[in-house]
């Protein structure tokens, strides 16, 4: 049945959201504060701040669903941006009655010595992760009252189409061009990697199957491998030799940190990357039957830039 479904955050999740939408035979509305961007063909592109509870209720009004893909500008925001935004996005969905789907992440977790399933307690203790649980416990909140129908899909560090400020794709670059490849992060342990494209997958399935309300889910999401690996795999596959891997000094880091915002903020992130970090996603493959993308595609996808969907679905 075709719906109108509602994204908002035209970033590489929202894209990849409304792309499986549209491939799907619905009516896409995908919202950003300016309206412009990169066309997604069968969607409409509008303008809407995702702080403005009225217009998301407007632009959610008779929708299936009502998406939050935002990401916010930097990581020193996220204190002052993020409240405002999801009291909006409870409100409009509060109003309009479309379910609230929430693309989400992992930190609110927080530093784990086991593989990271649904249902785990939300233990952060950081700015970044208590904002992402506290999130996801108040939509959770107006579910269980009967007020909205909400769900959260979580996925690990992106690779893939449109991905370039995550730690893999930023180092892809000079990797492809034969040079050493540089981390401010480890690049020894394991570290799930989500396909931005299979996380849009999960996010439109479970918008419209009731079964997976009321819960948090994880994204389809293959075996982990080391970041040094990863862009070992990604030059692989478009036929180009391994590259050295190199982190920068972690004291040169800290350094750095005392003036430059954002590698502060990474500091709360960091253990991410020194221990294994690692995604269960089994139940959505059980449960839903999503699998994740083949990891040959994911990396052919980080390396190329490419937007099609592996399930051929049109870009």
């Amino acid at each position: 049945m075709r719906q109108r479904h509602v994204v908002v955050g035209a970033g590489p999740v929202g894209l990849a959201t409304a792309r499986e939408l549209v491939a799907a035979g619905h009516e896409v509305l995908l919202a950003s504060r300016s309206g412009a961007g990169a066309e997604v063909p069968g969607a409409t592109r509008v303008r809407a701040d995702a702080a403005d509870a009225d217009r998301l209720s407007e632009l959610a009004e008779g929708a299936a669903a009502l998406y939050n893909c935002i990401n916010p500008p930097s990581y020193d925001v996220w204190s002052t941006y993020w409240p405002p935004v999801a009291a909006a996005f409870l409100a409009a969905a509060e109003r309009s009655g479309a379910v609230l789907v929430t693309a989400s992440c992992l930190y609110g977790y927080g530093p784990v010595d086991q593989p990271m399933v649904e249902g785990m307690p939300d233990a952060a203790t950081g700015v970044k992760g208590r904002l992402r649980a506290d999130m996801w416990a108040r939509a959770r909140a107006a579910h269980e009252a009967g007020r909205i129908r909400a769900v959260e899909v979580r996925g690990s560090d992106y690779l893939g189409a449109d991905i370039t400020s995550a730690h893999v794709p930023m180092a892809v670059p000079r990797a492809l061009a034969g040079k050493s490849a540089w981390f401010v992060v480890g690049t020894d342990q394991p570290h799930s990697f989500t396909d931005v494209r299979d996380m849009g997958r999960a996010l439109a399935a479970v918008a419209v199957d009731e079964r997976a309300w009321g819960r948090v889910w994880h994204a389809p999401t293959n075996p982990a491998v080391t970041p040094a690996q990863a862009v070992a795999d990604v030059c692989a596959s478009v036929g180009r030799p391994p590259v050295p891997v190199r982190r920068v000094p972690r004291a040169a880091m800290w350094l750095g940190a005392l003036v430059v915002p954002l590698l502060r903020e990474m500091r709360e992130t960091a253990y991410q990357f020194e221990r294994p970090y690692l995604l269960d996603s089994s139940a959505i493959t059980r449960e839903l039957g999503l699998e994740p993308t083949p990891w040959e595609l994911t990396c052919r996808a980080t390396a190329t830039n490419e937007a099609t969907s592996a399930l051929g679905c049109p870009a």
